[in-house]
C-alpha cells in the first residue's frame, strides 16, 4: 500500500488536475500530470467502468498499477501530482507488461529517475 503522504485523495486536487495538466500515453495506462508544491509526488489510480464492468477486474487493475509505484518508490521524483488513467488493453495485459507500460508513462512523463 502507497504511504498516505504519496496519494492523492481529495476529489477538488484529481478534478483540478484533469482541467489544467500535462498527459502522456501508453499502449495499456494513461498519465496526467503537474507540478505540486510538496516535496514528494502524490498518485491516484484511475479504472473507468468503460474499461471493464466487472469491480473484480477494475480492482485487480489497481492493485498491479500502485504495486509498480511502490516497487520504484525511491526511484520517483518528487514535487508532482499524478493520475494513471487504466485503458482498455490493460485488461488483456499479464503484470509484466502492466509494468512495462507504467514505468514506460513514468519516464516519458520525467517522474521516474533513471537509475
Amino acid at each position: 500500500m502507497l504511504p498516505k503522504n504519496y496519494r492523492l485523495r481529495n476529489e477538488k486536487d484529481i478534478k483540478a488536475l484533469f482541467a489544467n495538466s500535462k498527459s502522456v500515453f501508453d499502449v495499456g495506462v494513461g498519465l496526467r500530470y503537474k507540478k505540486n508544491q510538496n516535496p514528494h509526488s502524490r498518485f491516484a489510480v484511475v479504472v473507468g467502468i468503460k474499461v471493464s464492468k466487472k469491480a473484480v477486474d477494475r480492482n485487480r487493475i489497481k492493485r498491479r498499477i500502485r504495486g509498480v509505484l511502490e516497487m520504484n518508490i525511491e526511484s520517483l521524483c518528487g514535487g508532482y501530482d499524478v493520475v494513471l488513467i487504466a485503458r482498455p488493453q490493460v485488461l488483456a495485459m499479464d503484470a509484466k507488461s502492466t509494468r512495462v507500460s507504467v514505468e514506460t508513462v513514468l519516464n516519458k512523463a520525467g517522474i521516474l529517475k533513471k537509475i
